[in-house]
């Protein structure tokens, strides 16, 4: 909630989006029909799936459940204090060495809302430091658009900083400062 009011009365920022991915089992999600995972729906689904097959999970399979229940209440909370959600199902595979691993791929959605809406806004603040975002990032400013990027320091690619320049702002300082200062002082 702090950071969302700090980017509004900061950057005057008047949509925020929160790109995801969500674990959904097996709710039928259907790609071609909707852009965005309904979350309650999945909230009740994932409830009703714990219900009635809970005497046949172990309680590792019930704790995970649970985080995933808990990341589904999270998503719904940041909903409610205003931030507009694109979720995607994780998907699951395996890599070369056969370790599972888990992927929402949201990049491409985020890439395609900053396109899909370049002329709405006069600035963009994107919370990631990925390297891959640096062709659209480019774009943007092309297009006469101010990008501001807030995101980890150590985590955020040369490429990226280097791009951003005075425009790019460690998320771990803003963090450490919007826990010690309240909004608006």
């Amino acid at each position: 909630m702090k950071l969302l009011e700090y980017l509004q009365q900061r950057y005057q920022v008047s949509v925020t989006y929160y790109f995801g991915g969500v674990e959904i089992y097996e709710y039928p999600f259907d790609y071609l029909r909707h852009d965005t995972v309904p979350i309650k729906e999945v909230e009740k689904y994932l409830v009703r799936y714990i219900e009635e097959k809970t005497k046949y999970l172990t309680e590792d399979k019930l704790a995970l459940l649970d985080r995933h229940l808990k990341r589904i209440r999270f998503y719904l909370a940041i909903e409610k204090f205003g931030y507009q959600l694109v979720l995607k199902p994780v998907k699951i595979y395996e890599d070369d060495e056969g370790n599972t691993k888990r992927k929402a791929n949201c990049d491409v959605d985020m890439t395609f809302y900053l396109m899909r809406d370049i002329d709405t806004y006069d600035r963009a603040v994107i919370l990631s430091g990925d390297g891959d975002f640096l062709p659209v990032l480019k774009f943007l400013k092309k297009h006469n658009k101010e990008v501001l990027v807030l995101a980890r320091a150590p985590r955020t690619a040369k490429e990226i900083k280097k791009f951003a320049g005075d425009k790019f702002m460690d998320f771990t300082y803003l963090r450490e400062r919007l826990k010690r200062v309240e909004i608006g002082e």
